[in-house]
């Protein structure tokens, strides 16, 4: 059982960044493919990026592209997902996620384990 623990989150100005961190115990972290998603008010669960267990496949969303980065520290049991130029429709609740095996999954379904979530709040 793993068990995941966002941070990082908070409310801050369009054009701001922000370095969420998760932080993962209970398994052999370097095991996983992890991933980030976000819920926004009113919409589906979003898939943001993924990357896999040594961190050499990275995807993300368009819509991030060029402005978010995931990256992990196998030494340390934490991905992050540093957000840069930040807008006001990157507000949602974030997740991350381990998957069901090594790779950079895409899918909600692939995801086996989520952490409660950090709130992010872009004002504009």
């Amino acid at each position: 059982q793993v068990q995941l623990v966002e941070s990082g989150g908070g409310l801050v100005q369009a054009g701001d960044s922000l370095r969420l961190s998760c932080a993962a115990s209970g398994g052999t972290f370097s095991n996983y493919g992890m991933g980030w998603f976000r819920l926004a008010p009113g919409k589906e669960r979003e898939f943001v990026a993924a990357i896999n267990s040594n961190g050499g496949s990275l995807y993300s969303v368009d819509s991030v592209k060029g402005r978010f980065t995931i990256s992990r520290d196998n030494a340390k049991n934490t991905v992050y997902l540093q957000m840069n130029s930040l807008k006001p429709e990157d507000t949602a609740v974030y997740y991350c996620a381990a998957g069901l095996g090594r790779a950079a999954y895409r899918e909600r379904d692939d995801y086996v384990y989520w952490g409660q979530g950090t709130q992010v709040i872009v004002s504009s």
